[in-house]
């Protein structure tokens, strides 16, 4: 009898593991097609104003930076980082590393370098606190360790998250830049200049990377920057080597009055196809990927499911 029910359990277990990584795979293909689909047709929002994936998916630790940093302006909280308190949170190793990446991670103007260390010590004390809390019932030795765990995940909190945004940002650009060179090459196609092309992209687009496009037109437009230092700044925004240059190339060719509208093709067509070719490869790591599933979840159930009745036979004949 106990058998048949540990050779049910397993079964269920493993029809379980099978059912979810069925589940991973089909999503995550469906994920990849939709992607490619894009890749292939391009997508336009109209809809102004929304809020995009990335800000709705935005790490919880840089949406409690951003409010920090304004609690920190207005003195409304006291903090408790050292380098914070004695005003050297700039120079700290974590706050020259912030400001290195914080524009690349596109929060340079809503996070300052105060409320990010601020926010590494807050997370780490809360983390460890808790940490401490679910091991102390047990043993202090388990509480101990769980402390000092929550500690170093709450310190590296803020920083995975700016790498995160960083990747999420150059991930966009990627995916948008063909996409703005084919518009404003059309706007030269149809005898507009680079600036009204350019803003033409910007207006009507809806997407961070158009954003982006739209304020490096406003900041030359209205005088503040040269067009050269606002595109070579929306280049440097992002860790993007085609998107520098073809800056470049733009700079260059607006400098000496050469053809613009053939390089921006070709750009267009090298950037949609680079885009494509880093989706397949996304798309062949998927199965190396679903190995650690398919091995802590059906491989062990399959296991007990085989040589469960073997081993209850063999405890069987011991007795």
């Amino acid at each position: 009898m106990s058998g048949a029910v540990l050779a049910l359990g397993a079964g269920a277990c493993a029809l379980s593991g099978m059912a979810a990584a069925f589940a991973l795979l089909s999503a995550a293909t469906r994920a990849d097609r939709a992607k490619k689909r894009e890749a292939s047709y391009g997508r336009i929002s109209t809809v102004k104003g929304s809020r995009t994936a990335a800000q709705r998916s935005r790490h919880f630790a840089l949406r409690y930076a951003e409010t920090l940093t304004r609690r920190l302006y207005a003195d409304s909280t006291v903090a408790l980082s050292p380098s914070v308190r004695s005003g050297k949170a700039a120079a700290s190793r974590a706050g020259a590393w912030f400001e290195q990446r914080s524009k690349i991670a596109g929060c340079s103007k809503e996070i300052s370098v105060d409320a990010y260390c601020e926010t590494k010590i807050r997370l780490a004390l809360v983390m460890a606190l808790a940490g401490a809390l679910v091991g102390m019932p047990l043993s202090n030795e388990l509480g101990l360790l769980l402390g000092v765990a929550g500690f170093l995940l709450g310190l590296s909190t803020p920083k995975r998250a700016v790498r995160s945004a960083c990747r999420e940002r150059t991930a966009t650009a990627q995916r948008y830049l063909s996409e703005m060179l084919e518009v404003v090459s059309l706007g030269l196609r149809s005898g507009l200049t680079f600036d009204r092309s350019f803003e033409l992209y910007g207006s009507h687009f809806d997407n961070g990377f158009a954003r982006a496009c739209a304020r490096a037109h406003r900041s030359w437009s209205i005088g503040i920057v040269t067009r050269e230092d606002a595109l070579r700044e929306l280049a440097s925004a992002y860790e993007c080597e085609q998107l520098s240059r073809i800056v470049d190339s733009i700079v260059r060719s607006l400098r000496f009055g050469s053809a613009l509208t053939e390089l921006l093709e070709e750009a267009a067509a090298q950037s949609r196809a680079n885009y494509r070719t880093a989706l397949e490869e996304r798309v062949a790591k998927a199965p190396v990927k679903m190995m650690l599933p398919t091995g802590t979840l059906i491989l062990p159930a399959m296991l007990l499911l085989v040589l469960g009745p073997i081993l209850l036979e063999l405890a069987g004949g011991f007795r």
